[in-house]
């Protein structure tokens, strides 16, 4: 049987040592944007991300180490947006997971530079010439390519630029799928089939986890907006509220807190009937995990 919190622990060591392994420790007069880096990246959050690809790897069969440098990756460039997000000149927020954002504790010039690097050093990380784990060239290639396609315009930047284009303004719920589909999906899209990927799973698995990846994706944001309602300051580790502050459409002002809650118990059981139509026993952690997304608290 499943001990899922044994299995998150295990995922979370693996996650954490390997972050702090490709960090750049000594430089030459820039180690205030490594200290910076290091700040935000090592600054805790669920690491959503990385834990699904070392999960999807370990679904298809594959030793969820071979994975480890594409998990590192994504969540390098997932904190590089977060970093870029607190910026004065988008989301301008000053706490971020309960500690002041990078662009408070080092300088907004400092914040920028260090996000700058976080996105390349994912990509020195997945190229890593000499690997802990070897893993097959082309799935290499193939991986990196998920996450550069995911992280650009046609996916989480592209996103970010309908969000600030969005602002203060009653957007359609159509707009605001497309939105958050390529804004927050994406990354959890490339994250579960990177782990395929890796694992050398077939196009069918792969499609599959991009089918789970989106519904859970659009259930995370849901929730998000729920907590921006709902949660409290101390669990969230940022201000509550300020999507309604800055005039944001989300999904609980366009569509009210219970059709919103629904959606999310809609999504969740879709992303499960995926999980064991194409993975059956071995989805036992990621079924769990769906689950505690679509409930979480913060």
């Amino acid at each position: 049987m499943l001990n899922f919190e044994k299995k998150q622990r295990e995922y979370l060591s693996m996650i954490e040592n390997s972050l702090h392994f490709y960090l750049p420790q000594q430089g030459q007069g820039q180690e205030l944007l490594f200290q910076a880096m290091a700040y935000s990246l090592e600054n805790g959050g669920k690491r959503i991300r990385p834990i699904l690809t070392l999960a999807f790897c370990e679904a298809c069969g594959e030793d969820p180490h071979a994975a480890l440098p594409f998990a590192c990756a994504v969540e390098m460039i997932h904190t590089y947006s977060l970093i870029h997000d607190d910026l004065p000149c988008m989301d301008d927020d000053a706490m971020r997971r309960g500690k002041p954002s990078c662009h408070i504790q080092f300088g907004e010039a400092n914040a920028l530079l260090a996000g700058d690097a976080l996105l390349t050093l994912a990509f020195e990380t997945m190229l890593d010439l000499e690997p802990a784990m070897p893993v097959a060239p082309q799935r290499v290639v193939q991986a990196a390519s998920v996450l550069a396609h995911a992280a650009g315009g046609s996916g989480m930047i592209g996103g970010q630029v309908i969000d600030l284009a969005s602002e203060g303004k009653q957007i359609p719920l159509d707009r605001l799928k497309v939105m958050d589909a390529l804004k927050t999906g994406a990354l959890i899209d490339a994250a579960a089939q990177m782990g395929c990927v890796v694992a050398g799973a077939s196009e069918q698995v792969c499609g599959a986890a991009s089918l789970y990846a989106s519904c859970i994706g659009l259930a995370f944001q849901i929730v998000d907006d729920i907590l921006d309602v709902t949660g409290s300051s101390e669990l969230l580790g940022k201000p509550i509220g300020s999507d309604a502050e800055k005039e944001k459409s989300t999904y609980v002002s366009l569509l009210g807190l219970d059709a919103s809650r629904r959606l999310v118990t809609e999504l969740t059981a879709k992303a499960r009937e995926t999980l064991v139509a194409s993975f059956g026993e071995r989805a036992a952690f990621l079924l769990e995990l769906t689950e505690r997304l679509a409930t979480r608290e913060k």
